[in-house]
This record gives structure tokens, sequence and C-alpha cells, in this order.
């Protein structure tokens, strides 16, 4: 059944929270954005931020609110974060959550085959490896029963100022005496020669066989953690490499403008909103 996607409709949402998966140091949580009506609706995990070692599922809540409403089912996932357990940690838990959900939305009004991935910051480094290498062993390595034969191969994936080269924000943190953010990546990469293992700049250039779904980047033109310049860079090899690649400078903003009302997170909304439609129309999965 062809799914109907409309980034200008107005749906009511109701919101939920439900038990993603017990980790080793704690439950890991979801929380669920349901649009309410017929459906069934497209479907987008969200992966969220926090330089690898804070912030949870509730960390892009405006954001997944907002999609939402147009008529996606939206689901943030908790990640491991790494005091509790390094890389690749969180992106088992992301490779995970994409098997997890296309198991889990139909009980929810959505339909599996137009699964997408949302990352912002750290939790689009994430994404870009979980769709980079979707059938890693190292990070399939947790298994669903209930649904074995499901992959986490995603259609798309957007992202807001993602890390797509770890090492250059470690640079960037060093050149800045950025004593917080160094000490994240290297509890995040331990041990530490996995920054170059699980770098997806480093990744093209090195010429490994990955998987490039179209990936949408927005970036704040201040950024002085995760640098334009560097981004950019990303964005012209994913494009090299065969990928297609949309990125948007918002002006006059920093790493983290999305998390405040205003026309630029406006912005940012509608621009999710379309580039999602305009990838259902593309795999002929809307109407």
């Amino acid at each position: 059944m062809a799914i109907v996607y409309n980034p200008s409709n107005k749906f009511e949402i109701k919101s939920w929270d439900v038990e993603f998966r017990k980790a080793a140091k704690r439950t890991l949580m979801a929380r669920v954005y349901q649009p309410q009506g017929p459906g069934p609706f497209p479907v987008l995990l969200d992966l969220h931020g926090g330089g690898w070692n804070n912030k949870d599922r509730t960390a892009n809540s405006l954001m997944d609110e907002s999609v939402a409403r147009s008529g996606i089912l939206v689901v943030a996932v908790d990640l491991t974060r790494a005091p509790e357990a390094p890389y690749p940690a969180s992106v088992q838990d992301a490779n995970y959550g994409a098997r997890w959900l296309k198991h889990k939305s139909q009980e929810w009004n959505g339909d599996a085959a137009t699964l997408g991935v949302l990352g912002s910051s750290s939790g689009g480094h994430e994404a870009e490896l979980m769709a980079m290498r979707p059938n890693d062993a190292r990070y399939n390595a947790i298994p669903l029963p209930a649904a074995p034969q499901l992959d986490a191969t995603v259609n798309y994936v957007a992202t807001r100022s993602p890390v797509s080269n770890p090492y250059a924000r470690f640079l960037n943190a060093e050149s800045r005496a950025w004593a917080e953010m160094i000490q994240y990546s290297k509890n995040y990469f331990n041990p530490w020669e996995t920054i170059h293992e699980a770098n997806p700049q480093e990744i093209l250039e090195r010429g490994e066989k990955v998987t490039l779904p179209p990936l949408l980047i927005m970036q704040g033109e201040l950024d002085n953690n995760v640098r334009p310049a560097v981004q950019e860079k990303f964005a012209s090899t994913y494009r090299a490499a065969g990928g297609e690649c949309q990125y948007e400078l918002f002006a006059g903003c920093e790493h983290l403008w999305i998390d405040d009302p205003g026309p630029m997170t406006e912005r940012a909304h509608e621009m999710v909103k379309n580039f999602i439609a305009k990838q259902l129309r593309a795999k002929k999965l809307a109407a």
C-alpha cells in the first residue's frame, strides 16, 4: 500500500514512552510520537546527540513533535552513553533500533518499508555509521529474536550538525583547549584508534564498500564545535563516492540553534519534512 505523505499536513499527536531494550547498565527507553489518523504513516527513528556522553531520547523533542504532526510516526530512542560503554555500543543500539522499529511500526500505525533515520550531532555520527554499514557484524550484534530476518537498512538519513569526522572534531577541541569535549572523545573512542575506524569521512576516503542512502546535512554557519568546512568536505566526499547529499548552511546559527524556537529552527523542521517527502516520492513509497 502506498503511503500518502504531505509535509504540510497537521495532525494531533499522542506521545508515550516504552521500553526499548535492557542494556548492561540500565533500561533504555523509547519515546513514540504517533499521528492520530488513519495511516499507515511513514516511520522515522531519531538518534539523540550529547557528545556520545550525555542526553537522552527527549533531546530533540521540538523536531520530533513537529515532524510527527506532519504525519510521520517518529520514535526517539535512548542510546548507551560512553561512560557506560564505549564505541560501538551506541551504534549497536542504533542498528537494533532500526530493526526493532521496523518490527514495531505496524503496531503503531507505521509502514516499516518507509523507515528513515534522523540524527543530531553525535547522533548524526551514529546515524551515518549505521546507514553506511547496516550489516556490519559489529553493529548488528544485538539479536532481535522476534524478527531475526530484519536488517538495519534505511531509506534516507537526515542530520543536524553531524559529527561526520570525529577526529577533526577532536583536533578542534584540542585547539580550543576544550577539556570537556576532549574527554568526551576519549571516553567514547576507547581504544583510541577506533576514532579512525569509526570515522565516516575516513571510511569514504579509504574506499570501503558502504551503503550510501540520500543524506541531508543541516549545518550552522557559526558552529565552532563541528566546523562548516569539515562538513562541506564530507558532503563533497559523500557525493564523490556516489551518494546523494543535500548540504544546507544556516546563516548566523551555532551548534545547538535547533534547541530553541525561532525562524531558523522552523526552517530546519520544514527542511526535514520536505527532504523526507522527496525521498518517499523518489522511492515510490508515497502516492
